[in-house]
């Protein structure tokens, strides 16, 4: 068995650690003994992007807000998907995330920092949400596991019915607020449709093939 190495380590406010795994090619960025990301598995982050894309068909020069760059997965996924006309901003907290994409996994970047429609912001994105208006035409989270967050309880400010509030008031007309979550959430649905959401929640799984754990994605459209 190929052995697991060690390649470095970042703290998240809180006081909590992430730490960066290679096993040959693949890596993984681990939270105590919680594997938060995994090359191994990216379906479910990649149909993050495809699935709000595909849902914003017939808007022209989209404005996406991606909030947790992660591995890159769902920004490249999405690139992919947009024509040149379309901007996607990038809100990641931790800088040694982009160091590491920059590092050890610029060829799982591809480059995808580098596209002229992206806007890189090191910065927390409830900030970066709570101060726009009307400014998105979809609001793309993977942040934490979702709504029932591993790394900081600050991510509470984003599902909460306040954070919610927020998303709803960033986004344009009829724009969509989209959350990757590691599982279902009976609450939280609640919670979406009680902010005034016309909510979706759709059951991916986490591999390319179909196969892998199930996650949850919920698609949030503002009325």
């Amino acid at each position: 068995m190929i052995p697991r190495e060690y390649l470095g380590s970042a703290q998240v406010p809180g006081g909590q650690e992430l730490k960066l795994y290679r096993r040959g090619k693949d890596h993984m960025i681990v939270l105590d003994r919680n594997e938060l990301m995994s090359s191994r598995m990216s379906g479910s982050e990649k149909q993050l992007a495809l699935m709000t894309i595909d849902r914003l068909k017939g808007r022209k020069s989209p404005h996406l807000l991606i909030g947790g760059y992660g591995m890159g997965f769902t920004l490249r996924a999405a690139l992919g998907a947009l024509d040149g006309t379309a901007r996607v901003t990038v809100a990641e907290l931790v800088p040694e995330i982009i160091e590491w994409a920059r590092g050890p996994m610029a060829e799982l970047m591809a480059g995808c920092l580098d596209d002229p429609r992206v806007t890189l912001l090191i910065e927390d994105v409830v900030p970066v949400i709570a101060t726009a208006r009307a400014a998105y035409d979809a609001i793309l989270l993977d942040v934490d596991n979702g709504p029932d967050g591993l790394t900081a309880a600050a991510n509470d400010r984003l599902y909460s019915a306040a954070g919610l509030e927020a998303a709803k008031a960033a986004l344009k007309p009829g724009g969509i607020v989209a959350i990757w979550s590691a599982g279902s959430d009976d609450a939280f649905t609640r919670r979406l449709r009680n902010a005034g959401f016309a909510v979706d929640e759709v059951a991916v799984k986490a591999r390319d093939n179909g196969k892998g754990p199930r996650h949850v994605i919920w698609f949030a459209q503002k009325r």
